[in-house]
């Protein structure tokens, strides 16, 4: 069974070949590559271009977002099972025969998620981040987390939620999730650490540029799954979720008290 993965790149050269390599050199053979650079000017391309003869497909062109990148990205994709990675993440060793073992022999499972290393600069381990286990009412009171790079699903529930959304600047992923259980998709969380998510000077995580856009992305896909607006009794129950949250994943509540929080480490 093949796998499509399409990784996104814009001015991430000091990550990018990482990011690339973690995908060339798992074990899995039987997967299909596709690079979309948005028109990078810091030498990106150049790395790109270094590994043509390994990667399937190339897209160089200006994009209107990451969002619209990947909707280029898997309209080349011809794989049974979908991935994306950013640029300046990776794949852990054998996280892709990891995952596809677990839906090659289970056809009821749409999307598969697991765990992920979160990693500096360097690639030094600042903490472990643990997957939730999905619910979409839960994740309408933000209270369910998974993690994107560990995350593959299956390319009819992507053609049938309609892809990314371009308009989303701040949470296309999540979007594409939810659309996708909004769609019947059935999730299926796995114990395995399969990606280094990492946080550097300027993630969106680490910075928290995007404060703004993500509390109105929240309110949207508030609205979308629970059908009408968030009201003064909605957000009581947002903090109550957040709390439910750490009791209902214990081992992201011990690396939380050990190590700290994930976002807005910096």
């Amino acid at each position: 069974m093949k796998i499509s993965i399409v990784t996104i790149s814009y001015n991430q050269k000091r990550f990018l070949e990482r990011a690339i390599l973690s995908v060339l050199n798992q074990d899995y053979k039987d997967i299909e590559y596709i690079v979309v650079d948005a028109g990078s000017t810091d030498g990106s391309i150049d790395i790109i271009n270094s590994y043509k003869n390994k990667i399937s497909n190339i897209i160089i062109e200006p994009d209107n977002g990451p969002a619209d990148g990947l909707n280029k990205g898997f309209s080349l994709a011809t794989g049974e099972i979908y991935a994306f990675l950013n640029a300046d993440d990776i794949l852990l060793e054998s996280a892709v025969s990891r995952a596809m073992e677990i839906l090659e022999a289970n056809h009821s499972i749409d999307v598969l998620y697991g765990n992920s290393l979160v990693i500096d600069e360097n690639d030094k381990i600042l903490r472990r981040s643990y997957s939730d286990s999905f619910s979409l009412f839960r994740r309408a009171y933000r209270g369910c987390v998974i993690m994107q790079p560990s995350t593959f699903f299956r390319s009819c529930k992507y053609i049938e939620a309609g892809g990314f959304n371009v308009d989303n600047k701040s949470n296309w992923d999540g979007e594409l999730f939810n659309d996708m259980a909004l769609c019947g998709a059935v999730f299926y969380k796995v114990k395995h650490m399969l990606s280094g998510y990492r946080l550097h000077s300027e993630s969106i995580t680490s910075s928290q540029r995007l404060h703004f856009l993500l509390e109105e992305h929240y309110k949207k896909m508030f609205s979308k799954i629970m059908g009408r607006q968030e009201n003064k009794l909605d957000i009581l129950m947002v903090y109550f979720m957040r709390i439910l949250k750490h009791f209902l994943n214990l081992a992201g509540l011990k690396e939380r008290i050990m190590h700290g929080r994930i976002y807005g480490r910096r």
